[in-house]
């Protein structure tokens, strides 16, 4: 028993990638279930009108975009594309860029603006206005049908 020695392993550093995996994981799921719950559009209660016509009378075909540009109470703008989700904090060059490269696709898409009740008139004016100088001509306001 005096010429018994144990067999030397070669030690090998590798680190465990099981548990960071698992982790990752469990963070995805969270993050894919309280996605929806998420929204970043802003509340805006638009002027009503009785002889307002909708939308889908606006775009003519179901091919058509509606391209929406929304200033709520605080003159922020916003652009909202075949009603998908509200892109918020750009500029007015920005969303001048946007429109006209959606219009270069889809010509015939009508655009609105629309802004919140308590919106001051001369930040609707104004985005008009930016629109009209941008060789943007149809441009209607978006309202809210009475009923």
């Amino acid at each position: 028993m005096a010429g018994y020695q144990p067999k030397k392993r070669k030690m090998t550093a590798e680190i465990n990638v099981v548990p960071y995996i698992d982790v990752m994981l469990v963070l995805l799921i969270i993050f894919m279930v309280t996605s929806p719950f998420i929204t970043q559009g802003v509340d805006v209660e638009l002027p009503k009108t009785s002889n307002a016509k909708p939308a889908t009378e606006l775009a003519g075909d179901s091919e058509s975009s509606f391209i929406i540009v929304e200033i709520d109470r605080d003159g922020n703008l916003g652009l909202s594309v075949n009603d998908e989700d509200v892109v918020r904090g750009m500029g007015i060059q920005d969303i001048i860029v946007r429109v006209k490269a959606e219009l270069a696709i889809k010509p015939d898409s009508p655009v609105a603006v629309g802004g919140d009740a308590a919106t001051p008139y001369a930040d609707v004016v104004l985005v008009l206005d930016e629109l009209s100088r941008a060789g943007i001509d149809k441009v209607g306001l978006l309202t809210d049908i009475k009923e």
